[in-house]
């Protein structure tokens, strides 16, 4: 990593987060289906380019996501991986047996339920992080019994720390604000085109200690390559967006950094930051991600990107 991640923030979590995980979604068969071998591909290229985070839910391809981390992490040789999933979420059989679905559920019952059938299909005893999934209209759900509900697994050793994984930074905020929190989860929200957790997300968890991993660091693939049928926050990409991007890209080509470089990158210029999160569906998805993690990315590029907005200009050194 070339960010300065010597200047990370002190955080409540209990271990060492690596700086860069796999999203598992894509193994669950966001927008296209991943075979098997690739799976197990993408899996073994982590852990030739040594990453130890992975990142995944039930609801990641209704349990199957988890049900690969549980059958190929190992022979893919990843040796001491960090897991972390959610909850809030069950999957239930349909009656007609065609499949499950996907249904709320906050209760103690229903949280411990999700945790262990997540356990089930990981082949593990316990993980290292639990999310409060996509908790954002549910806050009495989450004062009344699902917060306690996960304090009292992570007392029971069942998960190492506990934390809240949404796409909207008010919502995480708030959920900061009013809970202990070892760990949050803010996907698509602090990018170089999107900067929405920056004046109050990001100070909070500083102040509190709460450790933040940054997803959907390529905004659902527009800033991997701005190309015209490029999807922006999982919708077709807006013009605006894709000239926004492109401008970004031409910076980055001035001084010889792929774009992709940058937009791995850049989350970490935030102290609060601890852990980037990219979903890989291959093999040659982790070999370029991991690649974009250790481009050099110099000072005088972040500056550049700064004065045209795509970095905030106090993060940015000179």
């Amino acid at each position: 990593m070339t960010a300065p991640l010597a200047r990370r923030t002190p955080s409540r979590l209990p271990f060492d987060l690596p700086p860069l995980g796999i999203g598992t979604a894509p193994l669950g068969g966001l927008f296209e289906e991943v075979t098997e071998q690739d799976a197990a591909a993408t899996l073994r290229a982590a852990a030739e380019a040594g990453i130890r985070y992975f990142d995944t839910a039930p609801r990641y391809g209704h349990g199957q996501a988890e049900e690969r981390l549980g059958r190929l992490l190992e022979p893919a040789g990843v040796t001491g991986p960090v897991i972390s999933t959610k909850t809030g979420w069950l999957l239930r059989p349909r009656a007609d047996g065609s499949g499950t679905d996907v249904v709320t559920d906050w209760t103690e019952r229903g949280i411990r339920e999700s945790l262990e059938s997540s356990l089930e299909r990981l082949g593990r005893d316990a993980v290292d992080i639990l999310y409060l999934h996509d908790a954002d209209d549910y806050a009495d759900e989450v004062r009344d019994t699902a917060y306690a509900a996960v304090r009292r697994l992570r007392d029971e050793g069942l998960v190492k720390a506990i934390g809240f994984g949404m796409n909207h930074s008010a919502p995480l905020a708030a959920y900061v604000a009013g809970y202990e929190v070892d760990v949050v989860l803010i996907a698509g929200r602090f990018s170089l085109l999107d900067h929405d957790a920056r004046d109050t997300l990001l100070p909070l968890c500083a102040k509190t200690g709460t450790a933040v991993v940054v997803g959907g660091v390529f905004n659902t693939g527009l800033l991997a390559d701005p190309s015209d049928d490029a999807m922006f926050n999982y919708r077709p990409v807006p013009a605006e967006a894709l000239a926004r991007a492109r401008r970004c890209q031409a910076l980055c080509d001035e001084f010889g950094v792929p774009l992709p470089a940058a937009a791995v990158q850049f989350p970490y210029l935030h102290p609060a930051v601890t852990s980037v999160v990219v979903g890989c569906r291959s093999a040659a998805e982790v070999a370029a991600n991991a690649e974009a993690a250790r481009t050099p990315v110099p000072d005088e590029l972040w500056r550049r990107l700064a004065d045209e907005g795509f970095v905030p200009r106090e993060l940015v050194a000179g």
